[in-house]
C-alpha cells in the first residue's frame, strides 16, 4: 500500500485553487493535503471552505512566520508555493532548509539574487525543487515539440513567436500586484518565463545571449491623460464598473468576492486598482531576440493590450517549417468583460472572422503544407493543467517528450527574462552566463536531448 506524501499549500490565492482541488479531488490516494499557508486569514478561510467540500474541513492554518513550524508539526514532505513572484526565493529557500521538498508556480524567481539563495538551499539542503509549466502539456504545443524532434523540420535554426493578450486577461496584470516589477519581474518574467520555456524545450536548447526592447505604451496614467481619457470612474462604483469594461468590480463574482474583496481589511491588497491609474512600471509592450547555444536564434513579442489572446510560433529548419497558429478568445466584449480574466472562454461564433480554435501546419521543402492533427485537451491551459497534476502527484511516466519540468528548466526559463530585464536596463545585449544565477554551469550541461525515435 502506498503511503501517500503530505502536502502543504503556501499562497491561497486564485491559482492555488486548482492546485487544492486535484490534490483532494483526483489524487487523494496518493496526496495528503496536511496545512495552509498565507498571511491572509480571508484566503485562508475560502481555501478551508474549499478543503470542506472534499470532506477535509479544519486543515490547519498558518501566516508566513510558523512556515518552518508548519513543515515540522504536520510532517510536511512538500509544499506547494503559489505566492507572489517576489517572496518565491525567501519562501522555498526556507522550505528546504527545513527539510521539505519544494513544487512552485512558474516563475521560479525573479532576479539573480533570487536564484542563487534558491541554489544555495537546495545544495545545502539535498531537497528537490521543480516548476510548474502547464503549457508544455497543452496537446498542440506537445505536437510541436513531436514534429521538432523527430526531425520533421531538420536542425532549428530559428524560432519566431508572438503572443498576444487581451484586454481582459492581459489588462488584468496591470490591475494586481504584477503591475509593479519589483513583485514580478514584469511580464518578461512573471508571463513569458511560460513562452521561453516552451522554446526551451521545442528546439532543446540553452539560451546564451539576450537583447530586449519595451516600455508601457498603452496602460498607465500617462498613456490615459495623452489619450485623453478624462476622470476615471471611483474604485468599487458599480455604477462606474457597468460603464468601463477596464474596471473589474471584485463583488460580481463570488470566488474573487471571497478571495479579494473581502479580504481586503487583513492586508490592504487591492486586487481590482485602476489600469489607468499612477504607479504601474513593468512594461506592456516587449520585443525580444535571444540566442542559443545550438545556434538557433529566438524573435519574440508580446502585447498584453490586444483586441483578441493567442499566439502564433513559426519554427525554420534546415528541412522546411512548422507553424502553429492559437486563438485562445477570439474577442473580448464589454458586456463579458467582468468575467474570470484569468482563463480563455469560447466567444465567437462560427460565422465570426476570427474564430477560436488552433492549428498546425507543416511544410518541408518542395512539399506542399500538410496540416498536423492535435489531439483534443480538455481542462485549464488549453489541457495542461490536467496532465501537469498527473506529473506532480503521481510521479512522471515514461513521456518521450519530456514534458516534466525539473528546477533547471524553470531557471532557463526565467533567465531569458531576467537578462532582457537587464538589457531593457543597459540598452544592450546580456550574455546570460554574466549573470551569476547561481547554478548556470549545471543547466548548461543539462540541455534537453533530442527524443528518440
Amino acid at each position: 500500500m502506498t503511503i501517500p506524501q503530505r502536502y502543504a499549500v503556501a499562497g491561497t490565492g486564485s491559482r492555488a485553487r486548482d492546485y487544492v482541488r486535484a490534490l483532494l479531488r483526483d489524487h487523494a490516494d496518493v496526496a495528503d493535503l496536511v496545512a495552509l499557508l498565507d498571511p491572509n486569514p480571508g484566503r485562508l478561510a475560502y481555501h478551508d471552505r474549499l478543503a470542506g467540500e472534499f470532506g477535509r474541513p479544519g486543515l490547519p492554518q498558518y501566516d508566513v512566520a510558523g512556515l518552518e513550524r508548519m513543515i515540522q508539526e504536520q510532517s510536511v514532505d512538500r509544499v506547494l508555493v503559489a505566492s507572489p513572484d517576489h517572496t518565491h526565493a525567501d519562501v522555498v529557500a526556507r522550505i528546504l532548509r527545513a527539510g521539505a521538498d519544494v513544487i512552485v508556480e512558474k516563475p521560479l524567481t525573479i532576479d539573480p539574487a533570487g536564484t542563487r539563495r534558491i541554489v544555495e538551499a537546495m545544495t545545502d539542503s539535498g531537497r528537490s525543487v521543480v516548476v510548474t509549466f502547464n503549457y508544455r502539456y497543452s496537446p498542440r504545443n506537445s505536437a510541436l515539440r513531436e514534429l521538432i524532434a523527430d526531425g520533421a523540420v531538420g536542425q532549428v535554426t530559428s524560432v519566431e513567436f508572438q503572443w498576444v493578450l487581451d484586454t481582459r486577461h492581459g489588462a488584468d496584470y496591470f490591475r494586481r500586484w504584477h503591475r509593479e516589477k519589483r513583485n514580478s519581474g514584469g511580464l518578461l518574467v512573471h508571463k513569458a518565463s511560460h513562452h521561453f520555456d516552451l522554446v526551451n524545450w521545442w528546439i532543446g536548447g540553452v539560451p546564451t545571449r539576450v537583447f530586449a526592447s519595451g516600455d508601457l505604451s498603452f496602460y498607465g496614467a500617462e498613456n490615459a491623460a495623452a489619450r485623453g481619457l478624462g476622470q476615471r470612474p471611483a474604485r468599487g462604483s458599480v455604477d462606474g464598473a457597468a460603464g468601463d469594461p477596464f474596471l473589474l468590480d471584485l463583488r460580481a463574482d463570488e470566488d474573487n468576492r471571497q478571495l479579494y474583496y473581502e479580504a481586503e481589511k487583513y492586508d490592504g491588497y487591492l486586487r481590482d486598482q485602476d489600469v489607468f491609474g499612477p504607479g504601474i512600471t513593468i512594461e506592456d509592450n516587449l520585443a525580444v531576440v535571444a540566442e542559443y547555444a545550438n545556434g538557433a536564434r529566438l524573435t519574440y513579442s508580446l502585447n498584453a493590450h490586444s483586441p483578441w489572446e493567442g499566439y502564433r510560433v513559426a519554427v525554420n529548419g534546415t528541412e522546411g517549417r512548422a507553424e502553429l497558429e492559437v486563438v485562445e478568445r477570439a474577442e473580448v466584449l464589454a458586456s463579458s468583460a467582468h468575467l474570470d480574466p484569468s482563463y480563455p472562454t469560447t466567444s465567437a461564433g462560427g460565422g465570426a472572422v476570427r474564430v477560436n480554435g488552433e492549428r498546425l501546419v507543416l511544410q518541408r521543402h518542395w512539399s506542399p503544407a500538410v496540416e498536423v492533427e492535435i489531439p483534443a485537451g480538455v481542462g485549464g491551459h488549453g489541457g495542461g493543467d490536467r496532465l501537469l497534476f498527473e506529473h506532480l502527484y503521481r510521479g512522471a511516466v515514461e513521456d518521450r517528450l519530456g514534458r516534466a519540468a525539473d528546477f533547471y528548466d524553470g531557471l532557463r526559463a526565467v533567465a531569458v527574462g531576467i537578462a532582457g530585464n537587464a538589457s531593457l536596463a543597459s540598452g544592450a545585449p546580456v550574455v546570460v552566463g554574466d549573470l551569476d544565477l547561481g547554478g548556470w554551469p549545471e543547466a548548461s550541461a543539462q540541455t534537453s536531448a533530442p527524443i528518440a525515435g
